[in-house]
């Protein structure tokens, strides 16, 4: 399954610019290692470019400022992500820090709606909806505070669901606001 993601990421990103950072070979020495039995054991997943860490990988929040940020941790909700068995190969698109509807980062630039490539994919969690709406994975990690799942997901044809608050851990880094 992570193969064909990868291949399917590489055949249509370049039109969308859905993932911003691609952690193909990490994401095949976790299959090498073995993954642990999970409900989604072998589902490759991306995350957000933003509030979520991976150990090792650069989170950016969609902005300049943080562009050489390399996590030397996990956050919580990537760790549950990790343990129900999810392949984590990359993160997407975002907006500077969230904070608009549109991802248009001046870091990676904007992220294209895969229906129509003149219209937007929303935001902030755009680059996420224009993944899974591309076929890229079936699901993807967003984040909601004010309508950053529903509205990237209604702009690309899916349906965005936002969790209860405090529902998805943002620590240890954050407070649970945005969750």
């Amino acid at each position: 399954m992570l193969e064909e993601a990868i291949h399917r990421n590489e055949k249509v990103n370049g039109e969308t610019n859905a993932v911003v950072l691609k952690h193909y070979e990490e994401a095949k020495e976790m299959l090498t290692k073995g993954l642990p039995e999970g409900p989604f054991t072998g589902v490759p997943f991306l995350l957000k470019d933003l509030h979520v860490l991976l150990t090792g990988t650069k989170t950016t929040y969609g902005s300049k400022f943080f562009e050489d940020y390399v996590a030397d941790h996990n956050s919580t909700l990537v760790d549950r992500y990790l343990d129900s068995g999810l392949v984590i190969f990359g993160k997407t698109n975002t907006p500077e820090f969230g904070l608009t509807v549109t991802t248009e980062p001046s870091l990676y630039g904007p992220t294209r709606n895969p229906w129509n490539l003149n219209h937007s994919a929303g935001g902030s969690s755009g680059g996420a909806a224009a993944a899974v709406s591309s076929g890229v994975v079936p699901l993807a990690n967003a984040s909601d505070g004010g309508g950053s799942i529903r509205i990237p997901a209604s702009c690309c044809g899916l349906v965005g669901l936002k969790p209860t608050r405090a529902r998805t851990p943002m620590g240890p880094d954050r407070g649970e606001g945005w969750a």
